[in-house]
């Protein structure tokens, strides 16, 4: 309600309506009087009057009574002096320095990367701009809704606190704190009035009474029994339920019903009845009962009597009143602060804002927006009130959040979502730990709100979850990443305890969770249901920041360290006691023994999440990485530490997942597959499976290393398979134990091998990202957001990416599509492990093979060794002895001897690819620690041990021995480099033994692969080995080339004959491919018009089709071939787009072409060829498939005709049949004849003759049809009207039956989809609609030629070619399908444009057509002038050549008349002293018609002027006949038109058009002839309005049209966005605004204020400009989205990308990422292409047909 009035400053009365309220505000100054009473008893009085008819308000008329009878009065007293006076002085004297701006949803809003203080420190469009960070790593955002702008808040910025508006003395104030202090009597003022004020509008907004009113506010007059039925929002109820209820409880229409449904969404609740009580509570019963019918839950509906309802609507009033205030002043805020947090002496209840608060959840939509905009406009800017209000928010932080866990509105409109406001708040939040100890406060909510999910152990299990329950819990979650997200720099005795307080109460959470959700392995029978595992998941990812910070926190101070790790060891210890009582059992082994409590992951329950585990390890490497371990033993004793107990948890997670990879527990179903996946991703793994490797790694420092190892063996219940006895020869088994055995060893890779934490080794976060970005790209070059996506984020959201990523990778900039990738620099290569823990098996697999392809690429080994790792950290150097303990030597000797053994079924190569792994980890380890230290310091003897014998037996060896026996095992022949690198190191490491002499050393260290002249001297051996082999092998290949080189030569050398005729084009013109078969005796002209017009001979073409495969020649008597085609109407041609579209073409003449080409029917295809048969078959069958499949959604449109091409899927609707051209010799002596006779004035005269007679033998009597001809006695004679067939006929061609039927198909089709109307063969209009599609698409193709810079001939693609070819061809043939007499009609409709005799009442001025139109109209009908009743004639090639030349040539004339006309309207540019020839000829046409035009026409235009516009306007004309003329008749173009040049192309055009250069000669050549036409053309009105200034003629050349200028800055589009509003919409909700990129019209998309009626159907914003815009076919750019969206028609679109690019070449659909973007020119030119070639259609239906939808998006309502 109160939308509207906010706008406006709160005193809007005029000060007229001011002395009718004298008396009140005297009463109200009176200091005797009290306040409160009269205010009560003024809004009593007046308030019910004002908000009387809610039903059908008038919400300008509410507001100006209410601003009369209340507020004004009110300011007057508040203030003192006039509210507009005093306002306005407040408003100049200053602001405040913080922003405030509260978002609203989809609004952006903006973050830096640089200086923010963590993410949700944001600011809005207007202060960005206006900021430093405007220059930074800014990212970009859409808001939820409901944030705050940080704009002037010191503790969210590192760096620009302020904006430049925002900034002190900003706006001329010289002072500090610009706001200026109220006077002590507006103080005492505000003090009386905001208490009262806000009492009433508390008391008002939890008022529970239907019927009554508080006391004070009822007046004496008699209650009035009038009642409203009132509806409540919710979010359960769908918009159709509601309106569904409605319609049916109240019998209301539905426009009705959707109005009420839409201000209930909007505004949270609505009166839809009016009425007597019972009549009210009758309504709430039915609409209970009907939305119950549809939903589970009934509507929540009151019944409020008239006087409640508009007091509290007027409570919501003042509090909009009250939020405009509070923008005006500090003090204002500071009182009603104070008004508000005051409690009543004595009492119990709550603070005002404290009841608002928890009455929060209860309050309707529109209540709780004023309540929360009235916090943030008050306590939220003032930094001493929110503390105080953070305070009472805490206090009932519980209840709050338990409100809305109950409360089904979103987040965005609950108090508690004002949590992160104050949390994120560095000081803020360290008081509230300290005084109010919000740490255990929310963890205390997180287990009061989950126990309905603790299972009889007290732990979480979540099965059955309410997914909407759990999403409101995950915002407690929130709360308390939002309170740890900055970390404390000092710490205090208080903080310290308080924390520690909080992280004890927090382990409760977390041993829940320990141990949840335990599963058995299912054995025999699937489980039937899959238990449901996305929530605890879902609680482990939300956590897993949380744990993070947890432990960031504890490690910034030694003590605290060490007394979280003390209470979570504690906590670790009580989860791991239970289940103690089973027996021990005991595993020997090589000699050792362990025992170990017996317990099998295969049998026993298991459980993956086990957060508290994975916590003490996390606080273990942060002792190790502070040194502050050493003290452990003060708070852990170490008999309390238990580090066996410790392992083992973690231990049977990874046990589980190697069971899982050997697919022992397949019957468990999905959801274990799922959660290990999860366990292993990004997302989870840094808490999961990342802390479980770490925890292993501290039970291998801390235990001893055999007892360590055979821990491992048996809980990977492996225990057998490294005994002697053979398990078993089941094959299933052997296969299980080798994955288990794989799983076991690569997870001992790890704990050796894996030393990139920091605390585990001395490495920092910058050198672990830097290696997981290496091996990321060792798999392959990622673009960034790849890598991003793959590495893990912190509390603030980033990966460390950037500050790395250019010290080991390059990036590689994208092309016109895709994106920029990163290549890894090749120094980084050396750091490639392959056995790297973060890598899946498909990862693995892909970097090994990369990689070793690489090498053998640069002519090198395949060994891919480990690099050399990190050292330990002193308290994981204990790690290393597991590698040379005598377990571990046992188990690498037992497999190297099965593979050696050849026991296939006992080995596998990945399994000794992992052992050859571990040897070289081992002998690296002891190199290095040999190069460091002198040998006798060394205790790591590895080499010892590995040299050493198994056994005593006598068959027994040794690792050593057994390596040379792999070399030669066939199987592993892929593993022989490595094996060669392994036995150099072993000799390595044996000569730094042997030499203990420091200088050897010194010089035997310089990289891991250094080696001795010996074994140098091999190595070359092998690499000269390989390097022949090499060169052998590319003389091999190059053989084979040579010879497959001469067998394809030989090929073509037989089927000579096929390769001429195939249709591949590859973008020269057919006449270029005769120029060979034609003998070059025969001299042929290059023109195509007139009498000297060159050879055009018929080809053989032979197709084939794209069906059957057969092939076949074209001719006019065989059954017809096919293209497939696409019509289109189009509007990529038009100059004016503000002209309104017929939608419907049932009246609409289509002869003429308005020359703004404002819409026109567009013929594309794909160039491939069919058997018409073969099409209709095609298309029966997928008509068929379609009935037989009604569920499935089609892309395309069956019933008009709509199917994808079968080779490429291009959308089409129609077939174009192939139509042979006619081969057209002219016999040059024949016309030598003629051209002495047919001069232009006998053409004219002759075709006159032949018109007129027509029209007499047509009428037949009826005189009315005949046409107003001013020819001397003409008709009369036989002779005369029968002379036009005496200069050559010929017999028209003949075309097959099949040929015919398709001739007819695609006409129709062209006249159906051109006017949108229905079929019908028998139309009069259908030949025009032939002539125009075939004018216009030729026009496109020009305009899309010139605009790509291309040559007119020659640079066609091969679907164009084919395609422009068929059209042309097909027009001209199409007559011969309709009646001649109809044809003839449209010929002198046509005519009269160029000859005044035959000008009807219909025929437009010669300004208002394209003459392209008319040309291609003319020279296509003009056969029919042929026609007789007896014989069926068509003019033979010499007289097509005079009439095609002549007609031409007055077609020319004409448009060089509109060109001059246009022209005169134009002032010429700076004088040029050309004086040429033309110059001159122009000159002196202008001087005839000034004459003619009675001087409308200047004189003074300059010749030089007239002949360069001509010169210029005319050329897309010429461009355009040449393309129409050559694809008609088949000359060959001059060569100059196959060249790109802009010199010599007029010359080229005028030469093969037959024109003279100088174009004016035209008009002296036939100048006795053309002087009657130039006087009639001169005389027409329309002619003489444009020179006179009083009309606008077209300009030429048409200007080309191009996409709308984008800016190069993203921001300044969304800037744009961020100012549009709805002009059809009153209220300020965000919009979404799409931007159409043909006009630049803003549009307000997806929204029920724009929609339009269009024939009865509502169509979106988007959909109905299509309509005009595009005639169907638009594309936007979805401006917070960043999203291009194409459409056609109503019920087609698709997304496309937007043409604006981050720094690393992506574009950023939907903000996600949030990098600054700028517009790339490239992708927007491919934008452009798409449009001008007419493939918006096609675009849609590929992406429709890759990205099918099951439930589709309604693009009507777009």
């Amino acid at each position: 309600m109160a939308d509207g009035a906010d706008r406006s400053p709160p005193a809007g009365a005029a000060g007229g309506r001011a002395p009718a309220q004298a008396p009140e505000r005297a009463m109200w100054c009176d200091e005797r009087f009290d306040f409160q009473a009269t205010f009560l008893q003024c809004l009593a009085k007046h308030v019910p009057n004002i908000y009387s008819a809610e039903m059908d308000p008038l919400v300008e008329k509410q507001e100006e009574m209410v601003q009369a009878a209340i507020l004004y009065p009110l300011e007057c007293y508040l203030f003192g002096e006039d509210p507009d006076i005093f306002l306005e002085k407040l408003q100049q004297s200053g602001t405040s320095q913080l922003c405030g701006k509260v978002f609203k949803g989809g609004e952006t809003t903006y973050s830096c990367r640089d200086c923010a203080v963590d993410p949700t420190c944001v600011l809005c469009i207007d202060c960005f701009q206006n900021s430093i960070h405007k220059n930074h790593r800014y990212k970009m955002h859409s808001s939820t809704g409901g944030g705050f702008c940080d704009c002037g808040d010191t503790e969210a910025w590192k760096a620009g606190p302020l904006c430049t508006k925002h900034e002190p003395g900003a706006s001329g104030s010289p002072k500090e704190n610009s706001e200026c202090q109220l006077n002590e009597e507006i103080m005492e003022h505000s003090r009386r009035v905001f208490p009262s004020v806000i009492k009433y509008i508390v008391d008002m907004l939890i008022w529970e009474e239907e019927k009554e009113l508080p006391v004070e506010l009822t007046i004496s007059r008699e209650k009035v029994d009038s009642y409203y039925c009132v509806l409540f929002n919710d979010e359960h109820h769908s918009y159709d339920h509601v309106i569904y209820s409605l319609q049916r409880a109240l019998g209301c229409e539905l426009g009705e019903a959707q109005l009420h449904t839409t201000a209930i969404d909007k505004e949270g609740r609505r009166a839809v009845k009016a009425g007597h009580y019972a009549s009210c509570q009758e309504a709430k019963e039915e609409i209970k009962r009907h939305s119950e019918n549809v939903s589970q839950r009934p509507l929540h509906v009151e019944v409020l009597h008239a006087d409640v309802m508009a007091h509290q609507k007027f409570a919501l009033r003042l509090g909009s009143w009250l939020n405009k205030l509070m923008s005006y002043s500090s003090d204002f805020r500071q009182i009603f602060c104070q008004v508000c947090l005051k409690e009543e002496a004595g009492s119990e209840n709550p603070c005002f804002i404290s009841k608002l608060m928890l009455w929060d959840a209860r309050l309707h939509k529109g209540a709780r927006k004023v309540l929360h905009e009235l916090i943030f406009s008050s306590f939220f800017m003032e930094m001493e009130y929110k503390k105080l209000f953070a305070v009472e928010f805490v206090k009932y932080y519980k209840a709050l959040q338990k409100e809305y866990i109950s409360d089904d509105h979103d987040r965005v409109l609950s108090v508690t979502a004002l949590s992160v406001q104050m949390f994120t708040v560095p000081t803020l939040a360290r008081h509230l730990i300290e005084e109010q100890n919000v740490i255990t406060t929310i963890t205390e909510t997180l287990l009061e709100v989950l126990p309905e999910y603790l299972d009889k152990n007290d732990k979480f299990n979540f099965q059955g979850y309410s997914q909407d329950k759990l999403n409101r819990v995950y915002a407690v979650i929130y709360d308390l990443r939002y309170v740890l997200v900055s970390k404390p720099t000092v710490w205090t005795d208080h903080l310290r305890e308080r924390f520690l307080e909080g992280f004890v109460s927090f382990l409760r959470i977390l041993t829940c969770m320990q141990g949840m959700e335990e599963i058995k392995r299912q054995i025999g029978q699937h489980i039937e249901v899959d238990p449901d595992w996305e929530a605890a998941i879902a609680i482990q990812m939300q956590l897993k920041n949380i744990l993070l910070m947890f432990q960031e926190w504890c490690a910034c101070d030694e003590e605290l360290l060490l007394r979280s790790y003390r209470e979570c060891h504690k906590a670790v210890m009580r989860c791991s006691t239970n289940g103690r009582s089973r027996e021990k059992t005991v595993f020997h082994l090589c000699g050792h023994t362990l025992e170990s409590r017996p317990y099998r992951v295969s049998a026993d329950p298991v459980s993956i999440h086990l957060p508290l585990s994975r916590t003490l390890a996390g606080l273990h490497v942060r002792l190790s990485k502070t040194g502050a371990i050493s003290r452990l033993h003060e708070f852990v004793s170490p008999e309390e530490f238990q580090v066996e107990l410790l392992v083992e948890y973690p231990l049977r997670c990874l046990v589980l997942v190697a069971q899982v990879a050997a697919e022992m527990w397949r019957r468990n179903g999905l959801s274990l597959i799922s959660q290990v996946f999860y366990y292993q991703d990004v997302k989870c793994r840094e808490e999961m499976y990342d802390k479980d490797i770490i925890m292993l790694q501290i039970g291998a420092s801390l235990m001893d290393p055999n007892q360590f190892l055979l821990l491992i063996l048996q809980r990977y219940e492996l225990a057998d398979a490294f005994k002697k006895i053979k398990p078993t020869k089941d094959q299933d088994l052997i296969k299980q134990y080798n994955v288990l055995i794989e799983e076991m060893l690569q997870i001992l890779i790890y704990v050796v091998g894996e030393r990139y934490v920091p605390g585990i080794s001395n490495v920092t976060k910058e050198d672990v990202i830097m290696r997981e970005i290496i091996h990321l790209l060792c798999i392959e070059p990622m673009a960034h957001s790849a890598i991003t996506k793959s590495l893990p984020e912190n509390e603030n959201n980033e990966t460390g990416l950037e500050n790395v990523i250019d010290k080991v990778a390059t990036f590689k900039k994208p092309g016109v599509s895709g994106h920029g990738v990163y290549e890894l620099k090749d120094e980084c290569l050396k750091e490639f492990n392959m056995f790297f823990y973060h890598y899946t098996k498909t990862q693995h697999s892909k970097a090994e093979h990369t990689q070793k392809k690489r090498r053998k690429q640069e002519n090198r080994d395949e060994a891919l060794p480990p690099p050399p790792p990190p050292d330990f950290s002193p308290a994981f150097s204990n790690v290393v002895r597991i590698l040379n303990c005598d377990v571990m030597m046992h188990i690498l000797r037992t497999l190297l001897q099965r593979a050696v053994e050849l026991e296939t079924h006992l080995w596998t190569e990945a399994m000794i690819q992992m052992v050859l792994h571990l040897l070289s980890l081992g002998l690296l380890e002891e190199k290095q620690q040999l190069q460091k230290s002198p040998e006798e310091e060394v205790t790591f003897d590895f080499y010892h041990k590995a040299t050493r014998m198994g056994s005593s037996a006598l068959n027994a060896v040794n690792v050593l021995m057994l390596l040379e026996k792999l070399k030669r095992v066939p199987q592993l022949e892929a593993q022989k480099d490595t094996v060669n690198w392994i036995l150099q190191m072993f000799d390595m490491v044996k000569r730094l033994r042997e030499k203990s002499s420091l200088a050897t050393v010194g010089a035997t260290s310089g990289s891991e692969t250094t080696k001795c002249d010996e074994t140098q001297s091999t190595q070359d051996k092998e690499k000269a080995e390989r390097k022949r082999k090499a060169e052998a092998a590319r003389l091999h290949r190059q053989k084979i080339m040579a010879q497959m080189s001469a067998l394809q030569r030989n090929f073509i050398e037989t089927h000579k004959l096929l390769y001429e005729n195939t249709l591949e084009a590859q973008g020269k013109d057919d006449a270029i491919m005769e120029e060979e078969s034609i003998s070059s005796a025969i001299d042929y002209s290059r023109i195509a018009l007139g009498p000297k017009r060159g050879l055009s001979v018929a080809e053989k073409e032979v197709l084939t089709c794209i069906l059957c495969q057969e092939e076949q020649e074209v001719k006019l008597e065989s059954a017809a071939m096919v293209l497939s085609a696409c019509v289109q109407k189009s509007t990529a041609l038009t100059q004016n787009r503000s002209r309104i579209l017929e939608l419907s073409g049932d009246t609409l003449d289509p002869l003429f072409m308005h020359p703004d080409l404002p819409c026109g029917t567009h013929t594309g295809s794909c160039g491939h060829v069919m058997h018409a048969a073969c099409w209709q078959k095609y298309f029966e069958a997928m008509q068929l498939n379609f009935r037989q499949r009604l569920h499935v959604e089609q892309i395309f449109d069956l019933e008009n005709g709509e199917y994808l091409c079968p080779l490429c899927k291009s959308l089409c609707n129609t077939v174009i049949p192939i139509v042979p051209l006619q081969s057209q010799k002219i016999n040059s002596e024949d016309a030598e004849a003629v051209a002495q006779i047919l001069s232009l004035a006998r053409w004219l005269e002759i075709v006159t003759v032949r018109i007129s007679g027509y029209s007499v033998k047509n009428a037949k009597g009826d005189k009315q049809n005949l046409p107003p001809f001013t020819n001397k006695g003409t008709g009369n004679s036989a002779l005369e009207f029968h002379s036009i067939l005496s200069f050559g006929v010929q017999s028209s061609a003949k075309y097959s039956s099949s040929i015919k039927e398709m001739l007819i198909l695609f006409a129709t089709t062209i006249y159906r989809v051109g006017l949108k109307v229905a079929p019908n063969e028998a139309d009069s209009r259908i030949p025009m609609m032939t002539w125009s599609t075939c004018a216009f698409t030729i026009q496109c193709i020009e305009n899309l030629l010139e605009t790509e810079g291309k040559p007119l001939f020659g640079s066609l693609q091969n679907r164009q070619h084919s395609g422009l070819k068929a059209l042309v061809q097909f027009a001209a043939a199409q007559r011969t399908t309709s009646p001649q007499v109809l044809i003839q009609k449209h010929l002198i409709r046509l005519l009269g444009v160029l000859l005044p005799n035959f000008k009807g009442e219909d025929t437009p001025s010669l300004l208002e057509v394209d003459m392209f139109h008319v040309l291609v109209g003319t020279v296509l009908s003009f056969p029919s002038l042929y026609w007789e009743d007896a014989v069926d004639l068509q003019p033979s090639p010499v007289s097509s050549a005079y009439n095609h030349l002549y007609l031409f040539h007055l077609t020319t004339l004409a448009h060089i008349m509109q060109i001059v006309i246009s022209s005169a309207t134009e002032s010429p540019a700076a004088h040029s002293s050309d004086n040429s020839e033309e110059a001159q000829s122009a000159q002196s046409f202008c001087r005839e018609i000034c004459q003619y035009t009675s001087g409308c026409f200047s004189q003074d235009i300059p010749g030089w002027f007239v002949w360069d516009c001509v010169k210029k306007g005319i050329m897309p004309y010429l461009r355009c006949a040449a393309l129409f003329f050559h694809y008609l008749l088949g000359v060959s173009p001059p060569e100059e038109l196959l060249q790109a040049s802009e010199e010599g192309q007029f010359k080229a055009l005028c030469s093969y058009l037959s024109l003279p250069t100088n174009l004016f000669l035209l008009f002296h050549e036939y100048w006795d002839t053309v002087n009657p036409l130039l006087q009639r053309w001169c005389a027409d009105p329309v002619v003489l309005s444009c020179l006179k200034g009083k009309s606008n003629a077209i300009r030429y050349p048409r200007k080309r049209n191009h996409l709308i200028e984008l800016p190069e800055d993203y921001s300044c589009l969304l800037n744009q966005a961020s100012q549009f509003r709805c002009p059809r919409s009153s209220d300020d909700e965000q919009k979404h605004p799409v931007l159409c990129l043909f006009c630049g019209a803003m549009l307000c998309s997806q929204n029920t204020c724009c929609q339009e009626l269009v024939n009865g159907e509502e169509l979106g914003a988007c959909t109905s400009h299509a309509l005009q815009c595009g005639a169907g076919v638009c594309m936007f750019l979805k401006i917070r989205e960043c999203k291009v969206v194409l459409i056609e028609g109503k019920t087609r679109g698709c997304l496309y990308p937007a043409p604006y690019l981050d720094e690393y070449g992506e574009t950023d659909p939907g903000l996600k990422r949030g990098n600054p973007l700028h517009l790339c020119q490239e992708r927007y030119r491919k934008l452009h292409l798409l449009w001008q070639q007419h493939c918006i259609i096609e675009e849609i239906a590929r992406s429709q047909e890759t990205n099918q939808i099951f439930f589709g998006f309604n693009w009507q309502l777009l």
